[in-house]
């Protein structure tokens, strides 16, 4: 691990087999992608999390085709504020070792299991098997997300598209559940991130009613 001098107050206490080496800070501005180094690099391995890991439990966040680092880091943070079990980022989304995601999880990418999943219909499958209720976030949806209480009481997959062009037709097909957030103002639609907020606040609230 690599710190500038001054900056050791920003590692917790290391375990013996990790070294700390003080760099000037030209050289870890360098070794960074942030304008703003906090003042820290260290190297660690990848973590790889099975599918079914992250499928266990009564609240998951399904990305599909996520492409944008800020919105994935963002809804991971989100499902970890909620209480939820897992996170999967499914089809083409975006890597979850993106530096931005990561630092859009504020640490949250760490808290929980995240898998990959490359067959985001796979994933949707996979999620019910395991006993999840698969809910598509979509605008014009046939279930209420404010009338829908007793369907987000049980164990739930929310499943959340692209940015753009929201979830191919093909896999919301799938879900068990298509549900729209009602819009009151003159608003077109809501941030990726901002829905799923929503969505697992009103799953977290009825799972512990």
């Amino acid at each position: 691990m690599l710190v500038r001098p001054g900056a050791e107050h920003l590692v917790p206490a290391l375990p013996d087999d990790v070294r700390l080496t003080l760099v000037e800070p030209r050289a870890l501005e360098a070794l960074s992608d942030s304008v703003s180094p906090a003042g820290v690099v260290a190297v660690g391995r990848l973590v790889d999390v099975e599918l079914t890991a992250a499928l266990t439990g009564r609240l998951v966040a399904l990305c599909a085709e996520v492409r944008d680092p800020g919105n994935a880091g963002t809804v991971i943070r989100c499902a970890d504020a909620a209480g939820a079990d897992g996170v999967v980022l499914a089809g083409d989304s975006v890597d979850l070792y993106n530096p931005k995601t990561l630092r859009a999880s504020v640490g949250s990418a760490f808290h929980l299991p995240v898998a990959v999943e490359r067959d985001a219909a796979a994933a949707v499958r996979a999620a019910q098997q395991a006993g999840l209720t698969v809910l598509a976030t979509e605008a014009d949806g046939d279930v209420d997300l404010f009338e829908a209480d007793d369907l987000l009481a049980a164990p739930t997959a929310w499943l959340f598209g692209n940015e753009a062009h929201g979830l191919p037709a093909e896999l919301a097909a799938l879900a068990d559940h298509r549900v729209r957030i009602p819009i009151h103002g003159r608003a077109e639609s809501l941030n990726l991130s901002t829905a799923a907020a929503l969505c697992l606040y009103a799953s977290a609230r009825a799972q512990r009613a």
